[in-house]
Protein backbone atom coordinates (compact mmCIF):
# COMPACT_ATOMS: atom_id res chain seq x y z
CA UNK A 1 0.00 0.00 0.00
CA UNK A 2 1.23 3.40 -0.93
CA UNK A 3 0.43 6.58 1.06
CA UNK A 4 -0.45 10.14 -0.60
CA UNK A 5 2.18 11.71 1.49
CA UNK A 6 4.63 9.10 -0.75
CA UNK A 7 3.11 9.79 -3.88
CA UNK A 8 3.71 13.46 -3.52
CA UNK A 9 7.18 12.79 -2.56
CA UNK A 10 7.84 10.60 -6.01
CA UNK A 11 6.06 13.67 -7.70
CA UNK A 12 8.08 16.57 -6.65
CA UNK A 13 11.05 14.66 -7.88
CA UNK A 14 10.22 15.88 -11.26
CA UNK A 15 7.46 18.85 -10.25
CA UNK A 16 5.94 20.60 -7.30
CA UNK A 17 2.64 20.07 -5.61
CA UNK A 18 0.54 23.08 -5.63
CA UNK A 19 -1.62 22.18 -2.52
CA UNK A 20 0.59 20.18 -0.41
CA UNK A 21 0.27 22.31 2.29
CA UNK A 22 -3.31 22.37 2.47
CA UNK A 23 -3.75 18.35 2.84
CA UNK A 24 -4.84 17.02 6.32
CA UNK A 25 -2.49 14.50 7.45
CA UNK A 26 -5.19 11.63 7.24
CA UNK A 27 -5.26 12.60 3.43
CA UNK A 28 -1.47 12.07 3.40
CA UNK A 29 -1.85 9.17 5.76
CA UNK A 30 -4.59 7.60 3.22
CA UNK A 31 -3.27 4.37 1.16
CA UNK A 32 -3.52 3.23 -2.51
CA UNK A 33 -3.18 0.03 -3.85
CA UNK A 34 -3.20 0.46 -7.78
CA UNK A 35 -3.83 3.25 -10.52
CA UNK A 36 -6.74 2.98 -12.55
CA UNK A 37 -8.86 5.56 -15.03
CA UNK A 38 -11.14 8.34 -13.77
CA UNK A 39 -14.26 5.96 -14.94
CA UNK A 40 -12.70 2.44 -12.72
CA UNK A 41 -10.85 3.10 -10.70
CA UNK A 42 -11.71 2.28 -7.22
CA UNK A 43 -11.64 4.26 -3.42
CA UNK A 44 -8.34 2.65 -3.36
CA UNK A 45 -6.66 3.77 -6.67
CA UNK A 46 -4.94 6.73 -8.02
CA UNK A 47 -6.21 8.40 -11.33
CA UNK A 48 -5.47 11.57 -12.85
CA UNK A 49 -7.17 13.84 -15.20
CA UNK A 50 -4.59 15.19 -18.30
CA UNK A 51 -7.16 15.49 -21.13
CA UNK A 52 -10.22 17.70 -20.54
CA UNK A 53 -12.14 15.19 -22.91
CA UNK A 54 -12.59 13.26 -19.61
CA UNK A 55 -13.94 15.84 -17.21
CA UNK A 56 -17.07 14.69 -16.84
CA UNK A 57 -15.72 11.34 -15.71
CA UNK A 58 -14.16 13.25 -12.82
CA UNK A 59 -17.13 14.46 -11.14
CA UNK A 60 -18.81 11.06 -10.69
CA UNK A 61 -15.07 9.22 -10.06
CA UNK A 62 -15.10 6.84 -7.15
CA UNK A 63 -10.72 7.22 -6.83
CA UNK A 64 -9.57 7.85 -3.51
CA UNK A 65 -7.01 10.60 -5.30
CA UNK A 66 -6.87 12.39 -8.42
CA UNK A 67 -3.99 14.04 -9.99
CA UNK A 68 -5.21 16.95 -11.83
CA UNK A 69 -4.52 20.95 -12.76
CA UNK A 70 -6.09 23.91 -10.22
CA UNK A 71 -8.53 24.46 -13.25
CA UNK A 72 -10.08 21.49 -12.44
CA UNK A 73 -9.85 21.21 -8.76
CA UNK A 74 -13.75 22.29 -8.10
CA UNK A 75 -14.78 19.42 -10.19
CA UNK A 76 -12.72 17.08 -8.13
CA UNK A 77 -15.47 15.11 -5.64
CA UNK A 78 -15.19 15.96 -1.97
CA UNK A 79 -14.26 12.41 -0.71
CA UNK A 80 -11.70 12.17 -3.46
CA UNK A 81 -8.20 13.62 -2.51
CA UNK A 82 -6.90 16.07 -5.27
CA UNK A 83 -3.49 16.57 -5.55
CA UNK A 84 -3.01 19.39 -7.78
CA UNK A 85 -0.46 19.63 -10.45
CA UNK A 86 0.38 22.07 -13.45
CA UNK A 87 1.01 18.54 -15.41
CA UNK A 88 -0.98 15.58 -14.43
CA UNK A 89 0.48 13.34 -16.99
CA UNK A 90 3.96 13.73 -16.11
CA UNK A 91 2.65 13.26 -12.02
CA UNK A 92 0.83 9.95 -12.99
CA UNK A 93 4.30 8.90 -14.95
CA UNK A 94 6.08 9.59 -11.77
CA UNK A 95 3.66 8.04 -9.33
CA UNK A 96 3.10 4.60 -11.07
CA UNK A 97 6.61 3.37 -10.46
CA UNK A 98 5.55 2.88 -7.10
CA UNK A 99 2.61 0.65 -7.70
CA UNK A 100 5.16 -2.08 -9.92
CA UNK A 101 4.64 -5.49 -8.16
CA UNK A 102 8.53 -6.89 -8.37
CA UNK A 103 9.06 -10.51 -7.51
CA UNK A 104 12.04 -10.96 -4.44
CA UNK A 105 14.92 -10.91 -6.02
CA UNK A 106 17.17 -14.40 -6.58
CA UNK A 107 20.43 -12.80 -6.25
CA UNK A 108 22.52 -15.02 -8.49
CA UNK A 109 21.20 -18.05 -9.71
CA UNK A 110 23.08 -21.41 -9.43
CA UNK A 111 22.78 -22.25 -13.20
CA UNK A 112 23.97 -18.87 -13.76
CA UNK A 113 27.78 -19.05 -16.19
CA UNK A 114 30.12 -16.66 -14.73
CA UNK A 115 33.71 -16.29 -16.05
CA UNK A 116 36.13 -16.06 -12.54
CA UNK A 117 37.57 -12.67 -14.15
CA UNK A 118 34.05 -11.13 -13.82
CA UNK A 119 33.55 -8.16 -11.84
CA UNK A 120 30.23 -8.36 -10.17
CA UNK A 121 29.40 -5.54 -7.99
CA UNK A 122 26.98 -5.59 -4.54
CA UNK A 123 23.35 -6.35 -4.88
CA UNK A 124 23.55 -7.54 -8.52
CA UNK A 125 20.76 -10.17 -9.33
CA UNK A 126 21.54 -12.69 -11.65
CA UNK A 127 18.32 -15.13 -13.18
CA UNK A 128 18.98 -18.56 -14.61
CA UNK A 129 21.33 -19.84 -17.24
CA UNK A 130 22.97 -16.35 -17.79
CA UNK A 131 26.47 -16.45 -19.19
CA UNK A 132 28.13 -13.32 -18.22
CA UNK A 133 32.00 -13.73 -19.93
CA UNK A 134 35.32 -12.70 -19.17
CA UNK A 135 36.33 -9.54 -18.01
CA UNK A 136 32.74 -8.16 -17.65
CA UNK A 137 31.73 -5.91 -15.29
CA UNK A 138 28.09 -5.08 -13.65
CA UNK A 139 27.32 -2.47 -11.25
CA UNK A 140 25.56 -2.10 -7.83
CA UNK A 141 21.98 -3.40 -7.79
CA UNK A 142 21.71 -4.29 -11.69
CA UNK A 143 19.35 -6.80 -12.78
CA UNK A 144 19.68 -9.47 -15.11
CA UNK A 145 16.37 -11.75 -15.42
CA UNK A 146 17.04 -15.57 -17.02
CA UNK A 147 18.98 -16.72 -20.12
CA UNK A 148 21.42 -12.54 -20.87
CA UNK A 149 24.10 -13.34 -22.03
CA UNK A 150 26.18 -10.65 -21.54
CA UNK A 151 29.84 -11.12 -23.86
CA UNK A 152 33.46 -10.66 -22.84
CA UNK A 153 35.17 -7.41 -21.79
CA UNK A 154 31.45 -5.65 -22.00
CA UNK A 155 30.19 -3.32 -19.40
CA UNK A 156 26.73 -2.88 -17.51
CA UNK A 157 26.38 -0.11 -15.05
CA UNK A 158 24.65 0.53 -11.92
CA UNK A 159 20.51 -0.07 -11.32
CA UNK A 160 20.17 -1.46 -14.98
CA UNK A 161 17.04 -3.87 -15.29
CA UNK A 162 17.82 -6.40 -18.43
CA UNK A 163 15.22 -8.78 -19.69
CA UNK A 164 15.34 -12.20 -20.74
CA UNK A 165 16.98 -13.08 -23.58
CA UNK A 166 18.77 -10.06 -24.68
CA UNK A 167 22.51 -9.93 -25.68
CA UNK A 168 24.76 -7.39 -25.04
CA UNK A 169 28.10 -8.17 -26.95
CA UNK A 170 31.93 -8.30 -26.91
CA UNK A 171 32.69 -4.87 -25.63
CA UNK A 172 29.95 -2.98 -25.50
CA UNK A 173 29.62 -0.26 -22.84
CA UNK A 174 25.49 0.17 -21.06
CA UNK A 175 25.27 3.40 -18.93
CA UNK A 176 23.80 3.69 -15.61
CA UNK A 177 19.90 3.08 -15.20
CA UNK A 178 19.16 1.54 -18.64
CA UNK A 179 16.63 -0.78 -19.15
CA UNK A 180 16.77 -3.29 -22.03
CA UNK A 181 13.71 -4.92 -22.78
CA UNK A 182 13.23 -8.88 -23.90
CA UNK A 183 15.51 -9.61 -27.17
CA UNK A 184 17.09 -7.34 -27.46
CA UNK A 185 20.38 -7.44 -29.64
CA UNK A 186 23.08 -4.79 -28.48
CA UNK A 187 26.64 -5.33 -30.86
CA UNK A 188 25.68 -7.39 -33.24
CA UNK A 189 27.78 -7.58 -36.11
CA UNK A 190 26.76 -4.43 -38.73
CA UNK A 191 25.81 -4.79 -42.32
CA UNK A 192 29.32 -4.39 -44.16
CA UNK A 193 29.75 -5.64 -46.69
CA UNK A 194 32.56 -4.84 -50.49
CA UNK A 195 30.73 -6.42 -53.32
CA UNK A 196 33.12 -8.98 -55.72
CA UNK A 197 33.42 -8.41 -59.26
CA UNK A 198 30.36 -10.62 -59.21
CA UNK A 199 28.56 -11.06 -56.39
CA UNK A 200 26.20 -13.99 -57.91
CA UNK A 201 29.41 -15.87 -58.42
CA UNK A 202 32.17 -14.78 -56.10
CA UNK A 203 29.31 -13.69 -52.76
CA UNK A 204 30.41 -10.65 -51.03
CA UNK A 205 33.43 -9.92 -48.78
CA UNK A 206 32.37 -9.28 -45.64
CA UNK A 207 33.88 -6.41 -43.56
CA UNK A 208 34.94 -7.27 -39.78
CA UNK A 209 33.16 -4.76 -37.38
CA UNK A 210 35.32 -3.47 -34.81
CA UNK A 211 33.66 -0.91 -33.11
CA UNK A 212 31.42 -1.30 -30.32
CA UNK A 213 27.97 0.16 -29.29
CA UNK A 214 28.00 2.72 -26.36
CA UNK A 215 24.74 3.66 -24.98
CA UNK A 216 24.07 6.13 -21.84
CA UNK A 217 22.62 7.01 -19.21
CA UNK A 218 18.66 6.69 -18.44
CA UNK A 219 18.28 4.87 -21.64
CA UNK A 220 15.59 2.72 -22.44
CA UNK A 221 15.04 0.04 -25.52
CA UNK A 222 12.15 -1.83 -26.34
CA UNK A 223 11.78 -5.58 -27.29
CA UNK A 224 13.60 -7.26 -29.99
CA UNK A 225 15.10 -3.94 -31.11
CA UNK A 226 18.91 -4.43 -32.83
CA UNK A 227 21.62 -1.86 -32.42
CA UNK A 228 24.67 -3.00 -34.57
CA UNK A 229 28.11 -2.39 -33.48
CA UNK A 230 30.58 0.39 -34.99
CA UNK A 231 32.52 -0.58 -38.48
CA UNK A 232 35.39 1.44 -36.77
CA UNK A 233 33.92 3.62 -34.99
CA UNK A 234 31.34 3.13 -32.19
CA UNK A 235 27.72 3.26 -32.42
CA UNK A 236 26.55 5.86 -29.87
CA UNK A 237 23.12 6.31 -27.96
CA UNK A 238 23.09 9.47 -26.10
CA UNK A 239 21.55 9.65 -22.42
CA UNK A 240 18.13 9.68 -21.82
CA UNK A 241 16.81 8.21 -25.25
CA UNK A 242 13.93 6.10 -25.18
CA UNK A 243 14.17 3.35 -28.51
CA UNK A 244 10.29 1.24 -28.84
CA UNK A 245 10.13 -2.08 -30.10
CA UNK A 246 11.52 -3.73 -33.13
CA UNK A 247 13.40 -0.53 -34.08
CA UNK A 248 16.96 -1.19 -36.32
CA UNK A 249 20.05 1.21 -35.82
CA UNK A 250 22.89 0.60 -38.01
CA UNK A 251 26.79 0.73 -37.23
CA UNK A 252 27.93 3.86 -36.48
CA UNK A 253 24.69 5.70 -35.92
CA UNK A 254 24.87 8.45 -32.96
CA UNK A 255 21.43 9.24 -31.00
CA UNK A 256 21.68 12.45 -29.35
CA UNK A 257 20.45 12.50 -25.73
CA UNK A 258 16.96 13.08 -25.33
CA UNK A 259 15.82 11.67 -28.48
CA UNK A 260 12.37 9.66 -29.09
CA UNK A 261 12.03 6.94 -30.83
CA UNK A 262 8.68 4.70 -32.01
CA UNK A 263 8.50 1.19 -33.37
CA UNK A 264 9.43 -0.60 -36.51
CA UNK A 265 11.98 2.53 -37.30
CA UNK A 266 14.50 1.61 -39.71
CA UNK A 267 18.33 3.78 -39.53
CA UNK A 268 20.92 2.63 -42.04
CA UNK A 269 24.33 3.57 -41.11
CA UNK A 270 26.65 6.47 -40.52
CA UNK A 271 23.23 8.60 -39.64
CA UNK A 272 23.60 11.10 -36.71
CA UNK A 273 20.50 12.31 -34.73
CA UNK A 274 20.45 14.97 -32.72
CA UNK A 275 18.93 16.38 -29.29
CA UNK A 276 15.63 15.62 -28.42
CA UNK A 277 14.59 14.80 -31.65
CA UNK A 278 11.02 12.31 -32.17
CA UNK A 279 10.45 9.69 -34.82
CA UNK A 280 7.56 8.19 -35.04
CA UNK A 281 6.78 4.72 -35.96
CA UNK A 282 8.12 3.00 -38.98
CA UNK A 283 10.42 6.14 -40.32
CA UNK A 284 12.82 5.00 -42.18
CA UNK A 285 16.22 7.00 -42.42
CA UNK A 286 18.55 6.96 -44.75
CA UNK A 287 22.64 6.46 -44.17
CA UNK A 288 25.23 8.94 -43.70
CA UNK A 289 22.72 12.36 -43.39
CA UNK A 290 22.27 14.53 -40.21
CA UNK A 291 19.63 15.31 -39.10
CA UNK A 292 19.47 18.30 -36.21
CA UNK A 293 18.03 18.88 -32.74
CA UNK A 294 14.61 19.16 -32.40
CA UNK A 295 13.06 17.39 -35.49
CA UNK A 296 9.64 15.94 -34.79
CA UNK A 297 9.62 13.12 -37.64
CA UNK A 298 5.38 11.85 -38.34
CA UNK A 299 4.88 7.86 -38.70
CA UNK A 300 5.90 6.53 -41.92
CA UNK A 301 8.34 9.46 -43.13
CA UNK A 302 11.39 8.88 -45.42
CA UNK A 303 14.27 10.87 -44.64
CA UNK A 304 16.70 10.79 -47.83
CA UNK A 305 18.61 13.73 -47.20
CA UNK A 306 20.26 15.50 -44.24
CA UNK A 307 17.88 17.84 -42.58
CA UNK A 308 19.60 21.23 -41.16
CA UNK A 309 16.45 23.04 -39.29
CA UNK A 310 14.35 22.46 -36.42
CA UNK A 311 10.69 21.56 -36.67
CA UNK A 312 7.84 19.11 -38.09
CA UNK A 313 8.50 16.76 -41.30
CA UNK A 314 6.45 14.61 -43.11
CA UNK A 315 6.14 12.72 -46.04
CA UNK A 316 3.94 9.57 -47.75
CA UNK A 317 0.40 10.18 -48.37
CA UNK A 318 -2.62 9.11 -45.88
CA UNK A 319 -5.30 6.61 -46.86
CA UNK A 320 -8.03 6.93 -49.07
CA UNK A 321 -10.15 4.81 -50.92
CA UNK A 322 -7.70 2.24 -53.84
CA UNK A 323 -9.74 4.07 -56.80
CA UNK A 324 -8.67 7.51 -55.45
CA UNK A 325 -5.61 6.38 -54.51
CA UNK A 326 -4.60 5.50 -58.00
CA UNK A 327 -5.89 8.31 -60.17
CA UNK A 328 -3.51 10.80 -57.19
CA UNK A 329 -0.34 8.46 -57.91
CA UNK A 330 -0.79 8.97 -61.58
CA UNK A 331 -1.00 12.78 -61.37
CA UNK A 332 1.74 12.31 -58.63
CA UNK A 333 4.03 10.64 -61.44
CA UNK A 334 3.18 13.20 -63.81
CA UNK A 335 4.27 16.14 -61.86
CA UNK A 336 7.77 14.24 -61.73
CA UNK A 337 7.64 14.96 -65.91
CA UNK A 338 6.57 18.41 -66.03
Amino acid sequence: MITIEQIITQIEQRQPVLNKDKLSAEQLGFTLDGVSSLKDASHTQLSFLANANYVASLASSQAGAVLVTADYYEEVPKNVVAIIVANPYLAYASSSKLFVRLAAPLEIHPTAIIADTAIIAEGVTIGAYCVIGEQVHIGARSCLDAHVVIEAYASVGEDCVIKPQVVVAHNCVIGNHVRLHTGVSIGAEGFGFAPTVDPSADGWERIAQLGRVVIGDHVRIGSNTCIDRGAIDDTIIGNHVIIDNLVQIAHNVHIGDGTAIAANVGIAGSTTIGKRCIIGGAVGINGHIEITDDVILSGMTMVTKSIKSPGSYSSGTAAMPTAKWRRAAVRFRQLGDS
